[in-house]
């Protein structure tokens, strides 16, 4: 096998598609998070308990759930470029509406309707990246993928609370311009997706003729070794153990980011901080979580193990969420959202690597959207368990302590997954050299 072509062909696509996916994932995140640093101003102007505000997080994932599956088979039958672009389009328009909320009910059906929007965006780039890159290479480049997460938190809580300071301009509060400010990227970018992204390998012209028959013959060849032990067709992956499986451990991570990232700067609130240490605790966990993310998928990549690069930052989370409860020092309270944050971003990546091993075509389709469906489920549970504890104790410990328990559940799962290969190593070839 020539390496030379081989590392030539990743680095160009990886710099053609990593850099621009990066993008329009963060702005998607920042537009889904958005809500946690509006959230008070909303609260405090509709008078909502943490309850209200708790479900009107969390509806979005029941809209996402429901229209994730057929999302994703549509972005499958008509590519990706068009697809993303569409979905882009209608959520940059739902997201700018939030501003216009005129209470209770409109919030969540704004909300709800957001969740429509944006149904399939994720998994289908997900999907998008197997088109592109070998199993070998699949955590990294998912990790780098990811890293809009931490990113969109880290630049978000600077930008976001500018923006709330516009409190006022042109007749609108602070969060109304929030929500209208932060839509317009998504607007713009839905345009650039159909112009920029090329559905398959076969179809890149941006490749050299032997780059393009590379990728493509090996990405063929990976999937013919899938297929031969097992081919799944649709119906089938949607009701496959391991895939129901999976959905739980994801169900447990995304518990776990989803509940620390709507409800921080709530927890972090009564310590009365300044804004630039506000901005400061805000950001640290997500820039600790973001380098520890890169590391741990090269790791995985390069050693070719997969489930205990899954389960072990698990634990991890389970660890550091259980022990802020017990510290009423707010850099105490950073400090072990820090090492949370490391087990939650060091999870997600590696975690895509499991269910792209075993699932090809529609098969693949289906069954990262129902992970995917069912994981983020969880991101409507946990806002709500997290805001009916708050309203019924007054703290926020409990919440935290049962986002320890899902990461913990997730943890366990995986180990208890069986030595299938695909959990074990990088099946049909050998890891390549982490770069």
């Amino acid at each position: 096998m020539d390496r030379t072509l081989e590392k030539r062909t990743i680095a160009k696509v990886t710099r053609r598609l990593i850099p621009f996916l990066m993008i329009c994932y963060f702005v998607s995140f920042l537009d889904r998070v958005n809500l946690g640093f509006a959230g008070a101003a909303i609260s405090k102007q509709f008078a909502f308990s943490a309850t209200v505000f708790g479900l009107g997080a969390g509806i979005f994932f029941i809209g996402y759930f429901l229209f994730e599956v057929p999302s994703n088979i549509m972005l499958d039958k008509y590519g990706a470029r068009r697809w993303i672009a569409r979905i882009m389009l209608t959520w940059g328009f739902v997201s700018g509406a939030t501003a216009f909320v005129q209470g209770e009910y409109s919030f969540y059906a704004i909300r709800f309707i957001l969740g429509v929007a944006e149904a399939g965006f994720f998994p289908g780039i997900i999907l998008y990246l197997t088109f592109w890159f070998p199993a070998a290479y699949r955590a990294r480049i998912i990790g780098w993928f990811m890293v809009a997460i931490p990113v969109s938190s880290i630049l978000g809580a600077p930008v976001s609370t500018w923006v709330l300071t516009l409190d006022g301009l042109g007749g609108l509060a602070g969060w109304q311009w929030l929500f209208l400010i932060e839509a317009a990227p998504s607007l713009v970018l839905a345009a650039v997706v159909l112009g920029y992204l090329t559905d398959r390998p076969a179809q890149a012209g941006w490749l050299e003729a032997d780059e393009r028959k590379w990728l493509s013959d090996t990405l063929d060849e990976e999937r013919k070794h899938r297929e031969s032990v097992k081919k799944f067709g649709l119906a089938e992956a949607l009701t496959n153990p391991r895939v129901l499986l999976l959905s739980l451990v994801y169900f447990g991570d995304v518990a776990a980011l989803y509940g620390v990232g709507f409800w921080l700067p709530q927890i972090l609130a009564p310590f009365h901080l300044t804004p630039m240490a506000s901005i400061g605790a805000l950001a640290i966990p997500y820039i600790v979580g973001a380098v520890t993310m890169v590391w741990w998928t090269k790791r995985s990549d390069r050693t070719g193990e997969r489930k205990l690069h899954v389960a072990i930052p698990a634990f991890v989370a389970c660890l550091g969420l259980a022990l802020v409860p017990l510290v009423g020092d707010p850099m105490a309270k950073v400090a072990l959202l820090c090492v949370a944050a490391m087990g939650i971003f060091s999870m997600l990546p590696v975690f895509w690597t499991l269910p792209t091993a075993f699932l090809t075509g529609t098969a693949a389709a289906g069954g990262i959207a129902l992970v995917n469906s069912i994981g983020n489920l969880s991101g409507y549970v946990g806002p709500q368990v997290i805001g009916l504890i708050k309203d019924a104790t007054g703290s926020y410990d409990g919440g935290i302590w049962f986002l320890a328990a899902c990461a913990f559940a997730a943890g366990v799962i995986v180990l208890l997954l069986g030595h299938k290969p695909e959990f074990e190593k990088v099946s049909g070839r050998a890891a390549a050299p982490a770069e």
